[in-house]
């Protein structure tokens, strides 16, 4: 599947941010299972986002801190 850039680098903090609504929308659910299923898909997605945008960012950094290889 391909994604056009801007959609690509943004996907990250779409995660974080709908990972942030969720999990604050769980503290004003009074129902025990959506509260703790809401909580659950919310951290989820918090922790997802910021997995995935800390593994670009590592990436990145250690592919422009590589010297070239000399071709003989």
């Amino acid at each position: 599947m391909w994604m056009s850039k801007p959609l690509y680098e943004s996907l990250p903090f779409c995660y974080m941010a709908i990972g942030l609504v969720v999990t604050a929308v769980a503290f004003f659910v009074d129902h025990g299972r959506w509260q703790a299923l809401a909580f659950a898909v919310g951290l989820s997605l918090l922790v997802g986002g910021l997995v995935l945008w800390l593994k670009r960012r590592d990436y990145r950094s250690s592919r422009s801190r590589t010297p070239f290889e000399k071709t003989l």
